[in-house]
């Protein structure tokens, strides 16, 4: 998959957010797990939501939040919202 520039940017700051969550030396990557790898809990991907919507300016609607399970996954759902899927 070719990155647009835009989905770039959103992986990276997605990556720069998550970084606080990080436990062990493993990279973030488009294949790292939100609950499994980062050990993040319903509350904490809320959390983690609530700061997206504000700094991407979106609303992530609940229902896809059940469906986002890697940072690819949260990366594509971002740039869908933000119309350019």
């Amino acid at each position: 998959m070719v990155m647009t520039s835009s989905q770039d940017e959103i992986f990276v700051e997605i990556s720069r957010m998550l970084e606080a969550y990080r436990k062990g030396p493993a990279p973030i990557t488009g294949e790292t797990d939100i609950t499994r790898d980062l050990n993040l809990d319903s509350l904490a991907v809320m959390d983690l939501m609530m700061e997206l919507e504000e700094k991407f300016d979106i609303s992530i609607p609940l229902n896809l939040v059940s469906e986002i399970q890697t940072v690819d996954d949260l990366t594509a759902t971002i740039r869908k919202i933000r119309g350019g899927a």
